[in-house]
């Protein structure tokens, strides 16, 4: 199954060029130009792309413009939308619609030898790890799509606190159970409001525990758990050590922002002119990734303003979007489930990467691509092992 065409591109911007852009990858390898000296943004790698004509969809120029650059036929691969972004270049604006491609093995052993693109520019394959620690500079437009591109297809969410509430110290539990049963290398999103209430220390002994985890820490906790007050408290009396606040700062990774902070956020910047700093809202004081939470086309347009907002402050962008519930669950048995078309339809109005939330496994990745999202996340089935509890 493959995305429908988004609607043709109209700009409010007479200035503002429109480009499709598609970062092409066959696993961990990335197709790359290279743009001459001469041309704008000039001795830069880019991905492959072009601009939008009159009256064509952002992804029919993109399969249009791979094919007339590469050669690459992709008609019958799943086009995964990541996002939109504007950029001014101050002698140009330009306006961003990005997708993600894989490759077939076939299509990559095809052309992964190909130096030289139909128009005569320079071609190369990367490492994933190489183009995200910068090894390859890009525009400045594209340095969102790099941080769009470090979400992985799969987050782990720890679980609440009281799911261990018939243990004899609940919070000793939560921590071993999530030491022992997060995958390695995961992106866990770890809830310790609940948790740093009672006793600030489970959430961070687990990331000293499991150095290999990167953390989204809550927006509203993300502060008190890294409290330099708390962090300067000993092992000894069961608090944070300053050695914890060193290991947690480097494996944070995003804060996350629920629906209800996003929305707030989104009122108190309807309600205070553009020119009243306060009106970009409490969220923009952290220069953490953000990831929001979003049930519904409010929401995501809550979520495309603070995006954009974010952007033109020059703060750390909106990283991607839990898009929640994609099917029924048996935490919010009241919910009514999106179901996968109409979380499709609200994926595709998104300025940022979506992930599925709600009622999936792991293995119902290539579902949520196929219907838009980038990446899936859940507590119960997304753990190594044999879990506490029944699954949904």
């Amino acid at each position: 199954m493959q995305n429908k065409p988004n609607q043709p591109i109209k700009s409010s911007h007479t200035n503002t060029v429109n480009v499709a852009v598609a970062v092409i990858h066959y696993k961990e390898q990335y197709l790359l130009g290279f743009r001459s000296a001469a041309q704008h943004q000039g001795n830069l790698y880019e991905f492959v792309g072009g601009k939008i004509d009159t009256d064509e969809s952002a992804e029919q120029a993109v399969l249009r413009e791979v094919a007339e650059e590469t050669g690459i036929g992709m008609s019958d691969n799943t086009v995964v939308k990541l996002g939109r972004l504007h950029h001014d270049y101050r002698d140009k604006q330009v306006s961003l619609q990005v997708y993600k491609v894989e490759l077939t093995a076939a299509q990559f052993e095809q052309h992964r030898g190909c130096e030289r693109g139909l128009e005569g520019q320079a071609l190369t394959w990367v490492s994933k790890s190489d183009l995200l620690a910068g090894k390859y500079p890009l525009p400045a437009a594209n340095q969102t799509i790099l941080k769009w591109l470090s979400v992985p297809t799969h987050i782990s969410i720890t679980y609440p606190l009281t799911h261990f509430s018939d243990c004899a110290n609940p919070a000793a539990a939560w921590l071993q159970y999530h030491q022992e049963h997060i995958v390695a290398g995961a992106w866990v999103y770890v809830r310790t409001k609940e948790v740093a209430a009672t006793d600030p220390a489970p959430a961070s002994q687990l990331l000293r525990l499991r150095p290999d985890l990167l953390a989204i820490l809550p927006y509203d906790d993300d502060r008190r758990f890294l409290d330099t007050k708390v962090l300067h408290a000993t092992v000894s009396d069961n608090k944070v050590s300053s050695t914890d606040h060193l290991i947690a700062q480097n494996q944070v990774v995003a804060n996350h922002l629920t629906h209800t902070a996003l929305m707030q956020w989104f009122d108190n910047f309807q309600a205070v002119p553009i020119d009243d700093d306060a009106s970009y809202g409490e969220p923009l004081s952290s220069n953490c990734p953000l990831i929001v939470s979003c049930h519904d086309e409010a929401s995501i347009i809550a979520a495309n303003k603070l995006a954009s907002t974010r952007l033109q402050q020059q703060f750390s962008p909106v990283i991607g979007a839990f898009l929640s519930p994609v099917l029924a669950t048996q935490t919010h048995p009241d919910a009514q489930p999106l179901g996968w078309e109409s979380w499709s339809a609200l994926a595709q109005l998104a300025d940022m990467p979506i992930i599925g939330l709600g009622g999936l496994s792991p293995l119902m990745i290539e579902q949520a691509l196929m219907y838009g999202g980038v990446s899936v996340a859940g507590i119960r089935q997304f753990f190594d092992g044999t879990n506490k509890k029944s699954s949904e």
